[in-house]
């Protein structure tokens, strides 16, 4: 029952089940004052009865705050100070800390649709959306990216007053991302397969600016795909600002597939490449590839370590 009348209070715009309660015993009184607690005061501040948890105003007796990250804001009393949250945290929509705390500098307290949930959830997954419509989390108000004095691109304000944090000599570069010779995120991995498979070699690459990216084989001059019609080569912007990502992908690979494949990205600073080895084998081939590997792996596993007495 005390469950059901707490879950009731929360019925704010981004109301959500607070993952911790204290102990609640068989006092009345006491009960209300430790959920009162918990709640900052809500429970008074909504008109269900009793006195607010908070006492006199005392600065003097405010304890210290250290490592904040996000800047200070008010604490459920409104006397002290206390950490505010930082992007990506949950938070209290509104100018009081009820439960999950108030957004620090910079950040705004906004709603975000919850993923949905698998079908077939019956009635208590039913149940449980309507108790947790949205998600609140801080999101920062100034999305503008821009450079630091130490070279990094910072994706907005937040994230660069988090670093100035640790980094007090640290100082903004101008808006916009540092100008940059392409980084290879995520370089291709070198892989193996059987003949009639489907491979696929990634590259994202990250730079200001954008850059381009050209594959090609074996340290050859054409760039891929050429004339071949069953390689193709696909770009898109992201998966993150200012990255590039590109696919080379191989339908109905054959041995004369096999060979090294190199990534390259260039823009008007520079460039930089990476590359895979790429193995299409045959049925037997493929086969005692496999077995290979398995001896291999258990070989490194049955090694005489697990046998000693490690205590």
């Amino acid at each position: 029952m005390r469950v059901l009348v707490l879950l009731s209070l929360f019925v704010h715009t981004c109301r959500a089940v607070p993952n911790r309660l204290p102990d609640l015993g068989t006092d009345p009184l006491r009960d209300y004052d430790l959920l009162d607690e918990a709640l900052g005061g809500e429970l008074g501040q909504n008109g269900t009865g009793g006195s607010a948890s908070c006492g006199p105003c005392e600065p003097d007796l405010c304890p210290e705050t250290r490592g904040c990250r996000a800047g200070l804001v008010p604490d459920p009393c409104g006397c002290c100070e206390e950490c505010g949250n930082l992007e990506g945290q949950a938070c209290d929509p509104g100018a009081r800390s009820v439960f999950y705390g108030l957004c620090g500098t910079g950040l705004r307290c906004r709603a975000e649709p919850r993923p949905a949930g698998g079908a077939g959830g019956g009635e208590e997954e039913e149940e449980e959306e309507e108790g947790e419509e949205e998600e609140c989390v801080c999101v920062c108000q100034d999305q503008q990216p821009l450079c630091g004095s130490d070279g990094t691109t910072y994706m907005n304000m937040c994230r660069f007053r988090e670093a100035q944090f640790s980094q007090p000599e640290l100082r903004s570069s101008g808006t916009g991302p540092c100008r940059t010779v392409p980084v290879i995120k995520v370089p291709p991995q070198s892989q193996v397969n059987g003949t009639g498979s489907s491979l696929v070699l990634l590259c994202e690459v990250f730079a200001f600016p954008m850059a381009l990216i050209d594959w090609r084989k074996d340290g050859g001059d054409v760039v891929l795909p050429g004339d071949d019609p069953h390689i193709s080569v696909q770009s898109r912007g992201g998966p993150l600002k200012f990255e590039l990502s590109s696919w080379l992908q191989i339908e109905g690979a054959e041995p004369g597939d096999s060979g090294t494949y190199r990534c390259t990205a260039h823009n008007n600073l520079g460039s930089v490449s990476a590359s895979a080895v790429l193995g299409v084998l045959g049925a037997e081939e493929l086969s005692s590839f496999l077995a290979n590997s398995m001896s291999e792996m258990k070989q490194l596993m049955d090694t005489s370590d697990y046998d000693q007495d490690i205590y």
